[in-house]
Order: C-alpha cells, then sequence, then structure tokens
C-alpha cells in the first residue's frame, strides 16, 4: 500500500524528466488579468440573483463569509505555489506533500470543477445573448429557454477555439475583455448609486442567517454563501499557469493576492449597488439581473451597455478556467496518472488534446444542466482543493520549516486550520444532492486510478 504516500520531490521548476514543458510567456499583469477574469464573471453577472433568491439582502454578508474564506485559502495557494511552480495547481500541492492517493482525487476534484465552472459560465453567459438575441428576434428555439441551450453550447466551443491559438495570445485577448468587463462594472456602479434605498433591504436576512434545506435546496445566509463561494474562486487557477509564469516566485503571489483582494472589494460594491435600487425577489428571477435592476429604474439604453459587456467580457472565465483544467489534465498525464499522451502539446506548447476535450465536455454540460445545479456541483470539487492546499502547507511547515519560503502565509495557524474549518461548512452547506455525487465522482476516480493510474505513475517502480 506504499503507492497511497509515494510523493514526487519538491522540485522549483518544471519535472526534468516529466517529457513535454509548457513555455514560459506570461508576466505578473497577464495573472492579475487572468484572476480577475476567472473570479469576476458570472458570480456577479447571474448569480447574484440567484444567491439573493435564497438569502435576500442577507446575499452581500454571503459574499463577505465566502470572500474571508477564500482569502485563506489564497494566501495558503501563494505560498505552496511560490514553493513549487509547477502546471497542476492543488494536484501538484497535494502530491508533494500528501502522497499521490490524495493528490488523485484532488486532481479529479479539480477537474470536476473547472470542466463545471467553464459549463455555468456558458450558462450564464447565454442568459445575457439570449436577452439580446430575443430582442433582434431570433427564434426561442435557438435561445437559452429551447431545449437544448444553443448559446452555451457555442460559446464554450468558441473559447475552446481561442485557447488553441496559443498561451500567450489567448492571455492577451483575456487582458483586452477584463478590461471591458472592470469598465462596465464601474458604469453600473455609476448608474445604480444615485438611485440607491436602504429600504430595499428590510427585512434584511428573510431566511435567517444559518443553512437550512427547503425542497432540496439551501436557504439563508450561509446556504447562499455556499452557492456564492463559485463567485470568488478563480485565483487557484492562475496557479496552474506556474510554468508559463516567466518570473513564477515572484509573479504567482502578486497574481494570486492581487487580484483576490481586488475583486473582493468589487463584489461588495455591486452586490450592494444592485439590492439597493430593486427589491430581491424580483431580482433573483432575472436571468440577467444586473440589466434588470437598469431596466427598473427606467435605464434600458444603460441595461443593454451592461448585458452587452457581460456577453462580451463573460467569456474570459471560460477561457480562464479551461485553460486551468487543460493545465491539471495534462500534469496527471504527465505524471502517468491518466494516458501519457494527453500530456501532448503542439509547436505553440498549448495541450491540444485535453484542451479540446474540456471544450466538448463544458459544451455537453452547457446545453443540459441548470445553472444553480452546475454551480452548487463545481463548488464541492473547489471546497476539497482549498482544503488539501491549506493541509499541504501545514505538512510542509511541520516537515521542511527551514525550506525558503519566497512566500509565507501569514499567521499560518490560524490561517490554514481556519481555511480547513470554512471549507468544511461550507461544503455542510451545499445541496445533499450535490454531496452525493461528489462522493460518486470521487468513488469511480479511485476506481480508475487503482485500475489504471496506480501501476503507470512515474514514481511507480519499474
Amino acid at each position: 500500500m506504499s503507492f497511497i504516500t509515494r510523493r514526487k520531490p519538491l522540485e522549483l521548476g518544471a519535472p526534468a524528466d516529466g517529457g513535454n514543458h509548457l513555455k514560459a510567456t506570461l508576466g505578473w499583469p497577464h495573472l492579475i488579468a487572468l484572476g480577475v477574469g476567472a473570479i469576476i464573471g458570472t458570480g456577479i453577472y447571474t448569480l447574484t440573483g440567484v444567491a439573493a433568491g435564497l438569502a435576500g439582502p442577507a446575499v452581500i454578508l454571503s459574499f463577505a463569509v465566502a470572500g474571508v474564506i477564500c482569502a485563506g485559502a489564497a494566501l495558503c495557494y501563494a505560498e505552496m505555489a511560490s514553493l513549487t511552480p509547477q502546471a497542476g495547481s492543488a494536484y501538484t500541492y497535494a502530491y508533494v506533500t500528501l502522497g499521490e492517493a490524495i493528490a488523485w482525487i484532488i486532481g479529479v476534484s479539480l477537474i470536476l470543477e473547472y470542466t463545471l465552472v467553464c459549463s455555468a459560465v456558458s450558462v450564464g453567459w447565454s442568459g445575457y445573448a439570449s436577452g439580446l438575441l430575443r430582442g433582434a428576434g431570433v427564434p426561442e428555439l435557438f435561445l437559452n429557454d429551447g431545449v437544448i441551450d444553443v448559446p452555451a453550447i457555442f460559446i464554450a466551443l468558441t473559447v475552446t477555439g481561442v485557447l488553441l491559438l496559443g498561451t500567450r495570445e489567448s492571455a492577451t485577448v483575456n487582458f483586452v475583455l477584463v478590461c471591458i468587463k472592470l469598465a462596465a462594472l464601474a458604469a453600473f456602479v455609476a448608474f445604480t448609486l444615485p438611485h440607491f434605498d436602504a429600504t430595499n433591504f428590510e427585512p434584511f436576512a428573510p431566511f435567517g442567517f444559518g443553512a437550512h434545506e427547503i425542497d432540496g435546496k439551501k436557504f439563508g445566509m450561509m446556504g447562499a454563501a455556499a452557492i456564492i463561494f463559485f463567485a470568488f474562486y478563480g485565483f487557484d487557477a492562475i496557479s496552474t499557469a506556474a510554468e508559463e509564469a516567466k518570473n513564477p516566485k515572484r509573479d504567482l503571489t502578486i497574481g494570486i493576492v492581487g487580484s483576490m483582494a481586488l475583486c473582493t472589494v468589487i463584489y461588495m460594491v455591486i452586490a450592494a449597488c444592485a439590492l439597493g435600487v430593486v427589491p430581491y425577489e424580483p431580482f433573483s428571477k432575472s436571468p440577467e439581473p444586473l440589466a434588470y435592476a437598469l431596466k427598473q429604474l427606467g435605464r434600458p439604453g444603460a441595461a443593454a451597455i451592461i448585458a452587452g459587456a457581460a456577453v462580451v467580457a463573460m467569456p474570459t472565465v471560460i477561457m480562464v478556467f479551461m485553460f486551468g483544467q487543460s493545465r491539471v489534465f495534462f500534469a496527471m498525464a504527465r505524471d502517468g496518472l491518466l494516458p501519457r499522451a494527453l500530456a501532448g502539446v503542439d509547436r505553440r506548447g498549448v495541450p491540444t488534446a485535453v484542451t479540446i476535450m474540456t471544450g466538448l465536455i463544458a459544451a455537453v454540460f452547457a446545453g443540459l444542466v441548470p445553472l444553480d445545479e452546475i454551480a452548487s456541483l463545481a463548488n464541492a470539487g473547489t471546497l476539497a482543493a482549498f482544503i488539501a492546499v491549506a493541509f499541504a502547507v501545514m505538512v510542509l511547515r511541520v516537515r521542511a520549516p527551514d525550506l525558503p519560503r519566497p512566500f509565507t502565509t501569514p499567521l499560518v495557524w490560524l490561517v490554514a486550520p481556519a481555511t480547513v474549518v470554512g471549507c468544511l461548512y461550507l461544503f455542510s452547506s451545499l445541496q445533499t444532492q450535490t454531496m452525493l455525487f461528489f462522493l460518486g465522482a470521487n468513488v469511480i476516480g479511485v476506481v480508475v486510478y487503482l485500475l489504471y493510474g496506480r501501476t503507470r505513475s512515474r514514481l511507480a517502480p519499474a
């Protein structure tokens, strides 16, 4: 049973004997843009409405709770990313500290997370795109109310095509789209702030503060936090770009911590402005809640601008998570835990096979599964990864206390345990169906590992 605890060496770069390597083409501005591109998207444009239906105006505190837990995880990620700048994110960090079996489970969780995020954001994008196309007279069959969500499938496949162009090229496209996204959100604040009405915050917590299940959904502030958690992660996708960063020890820390801090402030401001101009009940029922808020103010032109900006900018989230998923898949294949053919890269350094596979799977989920169910399932995988990274930091502090650390998690024995406890509480706040699905996915994953990965690992005896 030694295969369960065998660990990769803590290497300061890509494995020297691991075959294919990714090209280092990204600076810290690209990494911050990757983080902002991943974090600010469906969470603020779409899930704000879904979560408001679960918590009422107390959803603002839900943002705060989820943000604090993610901040602790971000600090742990920054330390591990600066120590082992390899592709794979939490999967790699678990492999060098907790052992191969745990790393496999985290790898499966990450693949589940990233693929489902791509699907969820595609559905969120479809809500805004369909609103614009409906006004242009496009038949309902081809919009998000049809049997199949055609716009969601379209955007998932389009982003896949952009990623195949190359890492630096797709990162540049992401940077431009992130600028458009931030400009649109600034415009939203400018339009809504003068009309802020505090009476829309009464009652503040109509469903209470704890999480309680009604008809399969978790209501209350914490129930909404378990869904809104989806809106905050994305910084972990930065760490999957470790091998493609020009100066990973410096740039990864700036990218992870900087993007998390910036996005937390933006989320709190946007949520307060949105719920200050429209009652939460009708707001929660709209597939394009920010545009809906502006329409209620008699600003259809501004609503069209916000919807248009969402259509243009939300694909950045799909792009970053699809990028991250392909790098986790790449790392697992390079380590031999998945077929090594999947670790192939083209002349531009792009893992083509896994990128295409990710896009196709995300398109299928996006076309067939509702947004709230996808987001909830994605959260389960993310919470598992965050817990693993927090444990990895603590284990390495005990095992190698004198190891030079380019970035050190402050108050680690407070931050890391608090991150674990917070993530476990959010996991318990997820729908029962979600927890069962997550358990089933990992049982299947363990079977695959025992039958395939265990004997084909790079660390397996010759």
